[in-house]
């Protein structure tokens, strides 16, 4: 983390914008849309939705909720485990992974939206676990390497839920610096890990694990290597992979069992 970025972050939390979270806040549904692929996370830029499965993704319109394009995994693109996604000019970055399979590959996976014709990918190999979201902010990438409890091998490189990692890269996918979550956070997480992320406009973290029905607040701690929780929201969507719409203040995500997309808005508990 950048000098600035720590001087932004202090700043933030000197005005009370942390503090002025309240018992009571949530995320409030709006609407939400059937989406066979829904299964994995929700993507989503100014006209379209995108619903993401292991290895299949659905493009849907906005307002109508009608399918317009879809994309399926073949023997040329041999995709199996996507997680979450991000638009950002023109592209949709989807992580993925081998789960769980180990030991853990993952790389990102990148479509142009208008097409949804797979553009590129981005190769970490075996790196530090499995790779189920990135976003960008604050000119950096932002990841999230997980691991999860209960998985039975020998495999000495299989780790248990509290090796998930927050990993900070730069533009060219260089590792910068990394955090971990805390243990109340970890403990919603298990057996499981975060499956979902990103940065809102209040330069918060949001996060979600694997299938509770809420929203981790977090922030970079001021000092060491572990996240600080500020808030837990519930929230209308099961877990999984979660998308900002940040000119709109609207949070993208899914209902697993229904094979859902549903859109919410944070709510103030008193109202305002």
């Amino acid at each position: 983390m950048t000098t600035a970025s720590r001087l932004a972050m202090a700043l933030f939390c000197s005005l009370g914008v942390v503090a002025a979270v309240r018992a009571g806040d949530r995320i409030v549904e709006l609407r939400r849309f059937d989406a066979a692929e829904a299964t994995q996370a929700a993507a989503v830029d100014a006209r379209h939705f995108y619903a993401i499965a292991n290895s299949r993704i659905g493009k849907y319109d906005r307002k109508s909720g009608e399918l317009v394009a879809q994309w399926q995994a073949s023997d040329e693109y041999p995709l199996t485990h996507l997680n979450s996604g991000l638009v950002r000019e023109g592209r949709l970055y989807c992580a993925h992974s081998n789960y769980p399979k180990s030991p853990n590959i993952s790389s990102v996976e990148i479509w142009d939206v208008e097409s949804l014709q797979h553009v590129d990918s981005h190769s970490f190999g075996i790196y530090e676990g499995s790779l189920t979201w990135v976003d960008w902010h604050d000119d950096s990438w932002w990841a999230v390497f997980a691991h999860y409890s209960g998985q039975k091998t020998d495999d000495p490189l299989v780790r248990d839920h509290r090796w998930t990692a927050l990993v900070r890269f730069d533009a060219h996918w260089r590792r910068l610096e990394a955090w971990v979550f805390p243990n109340e956070v970890l403990d919603r997480f298990a057996p499981n890990s975060c499956s979902g992320g990103g940065w809102g406009s209040d330069g918060a973290l949001y996060c979600t694990g694997h299938d509770h029905k809420e929203v981790y607040r977090l922030q970079l701690p001021q000092a060491g290597s572990t996240l600080v929780l500020t808030a837990t929201l519930p929230a209308p969507v099961t877990g999984q992979g979660i998308a900002w719409d940040l000119e709109r203040q609207l949070l993208f995500g899914i209902d697993r069992p229904r094979r859902q997309v549903v859109v919410g808005r944070w709510t103030s508990g008193q109202g305002n």
